[in-house]
């Protein structure tokens, strides 16, 4: 769709200039997704990219500003569309930035990629992505992009969005078992890269005749898993942040509903699904500490036996280490109980002791009471309307005061007879 702002700027424009500026405007969303911003000169006829935020899996380079990182690097960082990246070798020691546009060698041909990190930094993320290529043997950079590269990188990137939405289309007639999420051109326009997902293996021999013939392109399927497919589109998450596999995540870890569980947290898939439809990966990230905190936790499967009756686990303060029981199932009062407490009344309970709740000196607190100390609810303490300058209504059926003789034929009280 074009912006309202660049149609005013095509009021009394040739057409083939019109159209030009069509053509820009609708590489836009391309642009963005190669990482840039908008393009501006770089130095002569090369032109740079300017990444302000809009790339994703965007790395700061730390060490840009320390004497050793300055200079010429041997391996550069080239990222392509969404969150593809590779390594390439810079075999003709050329002096890279960040933002700089580089045609680097292909399989067949050549691509046009976008500089996303040089210099020491390049080898601690080759060390995380564990890439053990020697430099030489990595794929080479040819040179700076010439205006006649960013040209053709242009009209590729305006065929990606029509090329997908007819690739969906040929795949629907097939009957494939298989969703067409995105295309990626190279460069030069000889190649196309095709993303899909599926639940099984698919067999598109077929599809794969026909998406050359149509498109008159080398065609590579490249399958991707749900993860993987929210990481290229990007979006928001419920924390109001970008989602992490769109901005930082490369290792998706398989997640399970025993992480909620160790972490006390609700068994609401509604809450626990991610915009990919899985678990979210964020319920990994502090599993860890609380396996650790939860070690010497005693096993809750079996209740505890009071004289009172039967006391079932309803919930556990991992860090204070407080289990709350409920005393027949009835949750409308909790007894709690710390965790070296709960297992002194199992080992008691092994020994066939039934202890009486009041003779231990475990107090029941009520549900609707606050548990913890230092807690103030400041927020239902006030109204919200507080604030709001009350109305001077009369109520229904009660007549106002009659006014004194002396103030009856005050001038505020006349009615214009107007």
């Amino acid at each position: 769709m074009i912006n309202f702002l660049y149609l005013c700027d095509f009021a009394g424009k040739h057409p083939a200039h019109q159209q030009n500026d069509i053509m820009s405007t609708q590489n836009i969303e391309g642009i963005h997704h190669r990482g840039c911003c908008k393009l501006s000169p770089g130095g002569g006829d090369f032109q740079r990219c300017i990444q302000d935020g809009c790339s994703k899996l965007k790395v700061y380079n730390w060490l840009s500003d320390l004497p050793m990182d300055s200079g010429i690097s041997e391996v550069v960082e080239i990222r392509f569309k969404n969150t593809r990246k590779g390594f390439y070798y810079n075999v003709n020691q050329l002096v890279l930035q960040q933002g700089d546009i580089v045609a680097v060698e292909a399989t067949p041909g050549h691509d046009i990629g976008v500089v996303s990190l040089t210099g020491e930094l390049v080898q601690q993320q080759m060390k995380k992505y564990k890439v053990t290529t020697p430099a030489q043997e990595l794929k080479k950079i040819y040179r700076k992009a010439k205006p006649a590269d960013i040209e053709k990188w242009m009209e590729a990137i305006a065929l990606e969005e029509s090329t997908m939405l007819k690739a969906r289309k040929i795949a629907e007639s097939l009957h494939l078992d298989m969703k067409i999420g995105d295309v990626e051109y190279q460069g030069d326009k000889t190649k196309a890269i095709f993303y899909y997902i599926a639940d099984d293996r698919v067999d598109f021999r077929e599809l794969i005749k026909i998406l050359a013939d149509e498109f008159k392109i080398r065609v590579e399927m490249r399958q991707i898993g749900a993860r993987q497919e929210a990481g290229r589109i990007g979006g928001i998450g419920p924390c109001g942040r970008e989602l992490c596999c769109t901005t930082w995540l490369t290792n998706f870890v398989s997640v399970t509903t025993s992480a909620a569980r160790y972490q006390e947290v609700s068994l609401n898939p509604q809450k626990l699904a991610g915009q990919c439809g899985k678990l979210k990966c964020c319920l990994n990230y502090e599993l860890d500490v609380y396996l650790d905190a939860r070690h010497d936790f005693p096993d809750t499967s079996e209740p505890l036996r009071f004289e009172e009756g039967l006391a079932r686990l309803q919930k556990t303060d991992v860090f204070r280490r407080i289990m709350w029981y409920s005393l027949n199932e009835e949750e409308t009062s909790l007894i709690p109980l710390p965790v070296e407490k709960v297992r002194e009344l199992i080992e008691m309970n092994r020994k066939g002791i039934v202890p009486k709740i009041q003779t231990n000196g475990y107090s029941q607190v009520s549900v609707s009471q606050p548990a913890e100390n230092g807690f103030t609810d400041v927020i239902s303490s006030q109204s919200v309307t507080r604030f709001d300058k009350p109305k001077n209504k009369h109520k229904k059926g009660r007549k106002r005061p009659n006014k004194p003789n002396n103030q009856a034929n005050s001038p505020t009280d006349e009615s214009s007879s107007d």
